[in-house]
């Protein structure tokens, strides 16, 4: 899947993705959930050797900087 028409701010070593409206990383317009996001809040992922982003289901708070 390719998604497109986002902008990615940047805030030090934190980002995020923003869209035409509020949350429509995993957010449909009217306000219901997307079948297919993006990522949702309380999603973790580690940043492999090529630069792709790996969901991981179980990360611990520590580890997270």
């Amino acid at each position: 899947m390719i998604w497109t028409g986002y902008s990615i701010l940047q805030a030090g070593k934190n980002f995020r993705i923003d869209g035409d409206w509020k949350n429509e990383s995993w957010l449909n317009e009217d306000g219901t959930e997307k079948q297919q996001p993006l990522y949702k809040p309380g999603d973790r992922y580690v940043v492999d050797e090529n630069g792709w982003l790996k969901h991981v289901e179980h990360v611990g708070v520590a580890n997270v900087k």
